[in-house]
């Protein structure tokens, strides 16, 4: 059955997650990149995959491209990375625009992301290598590359929680591991193993995030069970009161922050400190921020256990 490609007067505010989880940097530039080549993506007809595959291609150049010692090629690689960065805007932006939203897309987003960021890991490290660093200098690339996995896996579960209580949104973007599990065993290896590959992965990302966020994680499957996934405006409006102001910091764990971060290196040519603001300052960041998110789902989930459940409330 051919893809319905339907891209009727739409707007820009129809492309975004939320306008609260946005960053300045997204709203002001790559938002309105993303939107436009959105659309010519559908009038192509183009998949949000296909789009996610591009900027994969782009975000593995610049991390080649952050290999040589010179400022020139390393701006060229920014470059190259900020391309990526438009185009993982633009596949999200399609998929809204032409209701092409999935888990599969989710699935493949974060696989993406993740060996783009690998790749610049990679490279860096090697660059050191080559001038003569010690091979432990792979040790702290890889410290620092579960540190940035880690960060980013806390802070896509909180916006995606805010998405599902604040917004309403569709709670296939917050799974949960247990129903991973029952959808992973009932895939199989023999009919769809890319699928199951992708799957699991993405089980063992979910089981991650759930690891870290225990209350979070809770108060999802309290909800769903006493709401049905209807959740109810009183519920909507104290998350979203205790959680939007925790965004700005959140936000500092996203990419637009290690890009800034990584253009200020490059200028002054000393990358090898990104490693090391990967492992200090971000870390104390993620350990605060998940103290303090801990701390909301414990309050939310208080104040949902003295509410009638909807069964109670029908009665």
């Amino acid at each position: 059955m051919p893809v319905e490609f339907e891209v009727a007067s739409p707007s820009i505010e129809s492309t975004y997650k939320a306008p609260e989880v946005e960053g300045v940097l997204d709203l002001r530039f790559y938002r309105p990149i993303g939107f436009w080549l959105a659309k010519r993506f559908a009038r192509l007809r183009m998949t949000p995959t296909a789009v996610t595959l591009l900027g994969g291609v782009f975000g593995l150049i610049a991390g080649h491209l952050y290999y040589y010692r010179g400022v020139l090629i390393n701006l060229i690689g920014i470059a190259f990375h900020v391309l990526a960065n438009a185009l993982d805007n633009a596949d999200g932006q399609l998929a809204r625009l032409t209701n092409q939203q999935s888990r599969r897309g989710r699935i493949v987003d974060s696989v993406v992301d993740h060996i783009i960021f690998i790749n610049i890991y990679f490279h860096l490290a090697f660059r050191y290598l080559l001038a003569g660093s010690s091979p432990l200098i792979f040790l702290l690339g890889l410290a620092a590359g579960l540190s940035h996995a880690l960060q980013g896996a806390a802070a896509d579960y909180y916006r995606n929680a805010y998405l599902y209580f604040a917004n309403g949104r569709d709670r296939v973007h917050f799974d949960s591991s247990s129903q991973l599990i029952t959808n992973f065993r009932n895939t199989s290896w023999w009919r769809h193993p890319f699928r199951k590959f992708f799957l699991g992965l993405y089980l063992s990302f979910t089981r991650q995030q759930e690891f870290f966020s225990p209350n979070l994680s809770q108060l999802r499957d309290t909800a769903e069970r006493k709401f049905h996934g209807e959740i109810p405006r009183w519920l909507k409006d104290d998350f979203r009161r205790q959680a939007q102001p925790a965004f700005k910091w959140w936000g500092l764990l996203m990419t637009n922050s290690r890009m800034l971060i990584l253009l200020a290196l490059f200028l002054i040519q000393q990358p090898i400190w990104f490693f090391w603001f990967e492992l200090t300052a971000l870390n104390l960041l993620l350990f605060y921020l998940l103290l303090r998110q801990e701390k909301m789902a414990h309050s939310v989930l208080g104040i949902i256990d003295t509410r009638p459940s909807l069964a109670e409330v029908g009665r």
